[in-house]
């Protein structure tokens, strides 16, 4: 039977876990190469990843069946009945990954890159169109309990779902926060960008400022 150490290790490698995002959300099961396309890894890479998710039991591969002459494409889908964990036990595989990343030496840019993947694959879902930045960020940050209150270009967000750990690392947990707003904009083609994220300015609240993108480098041209 898996166990939660089990799903902790495969979901180690973030790759891994976007292809478990992506598996999961498909309506079809996906081959290698298409599943490469959409997170953006060689089609061999992918195989390998695979290969890990399948013998912690998250992803199941099966042959396809063809009624045409060619080979058949190998398959991969989720396993439904994976068995989910508890909150105590979703706590800690983030406190694992986060234990993970905060250890390299480009642990703040690597969170931030994450983010930025993991914001522009919600800014897909939520279709928004251009000039709608805003809103559509502040409804992603609402959906994951954030309690985001827009203000002009600042979004006061008054509860962080991961106060714990973004407490033990800032730079990780606040660094993919970041990017998260970042790629939700940069997907919905916002002219709006992350200015700054300050960090508990009151008492259990974090404010983030956006600013134009053109504001930017007028900004840096006065400089």
């Amino acid at each position: 039977m898996t166990t939660s150490i089990d799903l902790h290790r495969a979901l180690a490698d973030p790759r891994r876990a976007e292809l478990a995002a992506e598996l999961g959300a498909a309506v079809d099961a996906l081959d290698a190469s298409e599943l490469a396309e959409r997170v953006g890894l060689h089609a061999n890479t992918v195989r390998w990843h695979l290969g890990v998710m399948e013998r912690a039991g998250l992803v199941r591969s099966r042959t396809e069946r063809r009624t045409t002459p060619g080979r058949p494409r190998r398959l991969w889908e989720s396993v439904p009945d994976t068995p989910r964990d508890d909150a105590g036990e979703h706590r800690a595989l983030a406190q694992a990954l986060v234990s993970l990343v905060a250890g390299q030496p480009n642990a703040p840019a690597d969170a931030e890159s994450a983010g930025r993947a993991w914001g522009e694959r919600l800014g897909r879902e939520a279709g928004a169109r251009p000039g709608r930045g805003l809103e559509t960020v502040v409804g992603v940050l609402r959906e994951r309990g954030f309690e985001p209150e827009a203000d002009g270009l600042e979004v006061t967000m008054r509860r962080c779902p991961f106060a714990d750990l973004a407490r033990e690392s800032p730079e990780v947990v606040c660094g993919v926060h970041r990017g998260l707003v970042d790629g939700v904009l940069s997907e919905v083609g916002s002219e709006l960008t992350v200015a700054e994220l300050r960090v508990h300015p009151r008492p259990d609240v974090c404010v983030l400022a956006l600013r134009r993108r053109g504001a930017r480098t007028a900004s840096r041209s006065r400089g």
